[in-house]
């Protein structure tokens, strides 16, 4: 079920980040990624605090990215890391080409 949960979200021209509300890292990357210009629907930010089945999640993103911890952004399908990861990606230019790249700015 978390598999198919997280699958469902990602799609290969869309950023997707899993977090919880009350996590610095999550509340500095979203600052960080909505300061992007967005095509509509190409950003969406995901509260997995809620969820019946977040610890599930959580062990997903473990199995599939070697971290367990929020947030977790997918550029496409791919995920980046988390805050710690995204940081240097938007200080570089890096980050904005990736953006680019899958076709997710305006």
């Amino acid at each position: 079920m978390a598999q198919t949960f997280v699958q469902g979200k990602l799609s290969p021209s869309k950023v997707t980040m899993f977090e919880k509300n009350t996590c610095p890292y999550c509340v500095r990357a979203k600052d960080i990624l909505q300061k992007y210009n967005f095509k509509k629907g190409h950003l969406e930010i995901v509260n997995i605090a809620s969820l019946d089945n977040m610890s599930s999640v959580q062990d997903y993103f473990l199995q599939t990215t070697g971290e367990r911890t929020v947030p977790r952004i997918f550029i496409g399908e791919k995920c980046i890391g988390g805050c710690s990861d995204l940081v240097p990606l938007d200080g570089s230019g890096e980050l904005e080409n990736m953006l680019i790249s899958i076709g997710a700015l305006e």
